[in-house]
């Protein structure tokens, strides 16, 4: 009896281990990721008493808000690119808008291309990566092609131009002159239902893909859907407008750069001035900024209802369980404050941005205070994931958070903005902010500095950098840390215009238009003639005495293809 039972005992052993061995895998957790474009933290969740958001509110009340996150770069394709590749503007070298990041990265493997090499299903609608100035989508990134949406639309009649304005040319890749385009409105109201506007066509997709996806089961899915509100211009359906008394809203008091900031440092609103009822030089009128800032908060609430509409499909298809909500803006805005308007600064207006994460592993209702920054969003969605994220990111996963609000993270996020051959990176700690403005690898000591201290000067009146030497020793110290910026990387149409200006020095110095240049000709008139000879000898790449066209225009290097 006693070898009978332990045969027994041993048989529940063995199918039990073989039991496990064969057990089903976990199901993988889908992953909707949302970015709105130009939303700064303007909602009710974040303390606005005006604004009427009750979707994002409501989703911030299913899982954990992000009281202090900021962007890399407040600047759309910047920041887009620091969250899509984990890696800062600074590390790239890539400042604009119109190039591409692979351009420093060639081999970068995306947040979308990780997903889907980990087997998801990845789809990208809208504003996803920065479409337009030049720049263009990646295709590697998607399982299928990406479905794409226009910033720039009008419905109005009245508002329609024949052919392109300035900003659909922009967007569109289109290579007509700009500047000779017309402009368009700032903003626009046309009585018309949601799909009037893109937002509202961009939504009805986005909840057919996700009734697609239902239908898959056992295919995990990764769905980026970029809303384009409130981005310029500010266009929402009438009843949006009407949400609002034009009399609650004032223009900031505010109205002045900080003292003592850099005449540099505040960004000139350039991209509103692209717009046909906007000054092109000088200070809007307290009408027409209040005009403004009704069409912001009229273009928010509009988006509010498409992201109501997108959230309420993922609750009644059963999918919201098993899915990762990632809700977040990819830079702040100033609507007035400093006399200023849309993002392009370091100032907090433009860097704190909205984000707010819903999970399982996230309790309802909760808040942190902790400091995060874009480029830690791949880590920790990889992280939750089960993913293997690539090395060499500049983020770190904030996983912690999720489960314990108050966990000990970073002391401090780091951003970036560019203004002519100068760079401003930016250290942002719970109470300071340091911007250090210098050439890449210039000496520290040729660094103009900003200092705001958020304790005792939260709008940012004045530049403390003078008056407070040991908080900005600290803080340099901190930015001393990263990695130097690099600068900003020749773009395709820079290249091209030192090709064209080299094309036509060529032909001035083929005095015998043989297609060839001589060293004699190639030394005429040089302005150093003692150093000429050496750069001769190094654009002559087949050492045959004379320089083709190309070894002239490539400098010694070679074309590329």
């Amino acid at each position: 009896m006693l070898v009978f039972g332990r045969f027994v005992f041993c048989c529940a052993i063995f199918f039990a281990i073989l039991s496990i061995g064969s057990a089903a895998p976990a199901k993988k957790r889908n992953v909707l990721f949302i970015a709105v474009d130009d939303l700064k933290p303007l909602l009710g969740c974040y303390g606005d008493t005006i604004v009427k958001s009750p979707n994002f509110d409501r989703l911030a009340a299913r899982g954990l808000l992000f009281e202090r996150a900021y962007c890399n770069q407040a600047v759309c394709a910047p920041s887009r690119n620091a969250l899509l590749t984990g890696r800062r503007p600074q590390s790239l070298g890539i400042y604009d808008l119109g190039t591409n990041f692979r351009k420093a990265v060639p081999d970068a493997i995306t947040l979308p291309q990780a997903f889907r090499n980990a087997g998801y299903r990845t789809e990208a609608l809208g504003k996803i990566f920065h479409v337009g100035h030049g720049n263009y989508e990646d295709p590697v990134s998607w399982t299928v092609p990406h479905w794409q949406a226009k910033t720039i639309a009008y419905a109005s009649p009245q508002s329609r131009v024949r052919g392109l304005t300035r900003e659909e040319a922009l967007f569109a890749n289109s290579k007509s002159p700009v500047q000779k385009l017309p402009r368009g409105p700032a903003f626009e109201a046309a009585d018309v239902d949601d799909a009037g506007y893109p937002d509202g066509v961009l939504a009805n997709e986005a909840i057919r893909r996700l009734r697609a996806a239902s239908g898959k089961p056992n295919e995990p899915w990764f769905i980026a859907i970029g809303f384009l509100k409130p981005h310029l211009p500010f266009c929402a359906p009438k009843k949006y407008w009407d949400l609002y008394d034009p009399a609650q809203f004032t223009v900031p008091a505010l109205r002045t750069p900080p003292e003592g900031a850099p005449s540099f440092a505040p960004t000139n609103w350039g991209e509103l001035r692209q717009y046909s009822d906007i000054p092109e030089t000088g200070p809007l009128t307290d009408a027409q900024a209040r005009q403004l800032i009704h069409g912001y908060y009229a273009t928010v609430s509009y988006v509010d209802a498409q992201l109501g509409r997108v959230l309420g499909a993922l609750e009644e298809l059963g999918l919201a369980r098993d899915t990762t909500i990632v809700l977040w803006g990819d830079h702040g805005w100033h609507l007035g404050d400093h006399g200023q308007w849309c993002k392009h600064t370091n100032y907090e207006e433009a860097a704190h941005i909205p984000l707010i994460m819903v999970a399982p592993e996230i309790a309802a209702g909760r808040r942190t205070n902790a400091l995060v920054e874009s480029v830690d969003l791949y880590p920790t969605l990889c992280e939750l994931a089960g993913i293997s994220a690539p090395p060499n990111l500049d983020g770190q996963s904030f996983t912690a958070l999720l489960q314990n609000a108050s966990a000990p993270t970073k002391e401090a996020v780091f951003h970036v903005y560019p203004r002519g051959d100068l760079i401003g990176r930016a250290v942002r700690t719970a109470r300071f902010r340091l911007v250090e403005w210098k050439k890449p690898d210039a000496p520290a000591e040729s660094a103009i500095l900003e200092l705001y201290d958020y304790q005792q000067d939260p709008a940012e009146k004045k530049n403390h950098a003078s008056e407070q030497t040991a908080v900005v020793n600290e803080l340099r110290a901190l930015l001393a840390r990263q990695p130097e910026a690099k600068p900003q990387i020749k773009s395709a149409a820079d290249e091209a215009k030192v090709a064209s200006d080299r094309a036509a020095m060529f032909a001035r110095r083929d005095k015998d238009a043989d297609g060839q240049l001589t060293r004699e000709e190639f030394l005429d008139k040089q302005p150093d003639p003692a150093a000429a000879p050496k750069r001769f000898e190094k654009f002559d790449v087949n050492h045959d005495g004379v320089l083709s066209r190309e070894e002239f225009i490539m400098m010694g290097g070679t074309a590329k293809k």
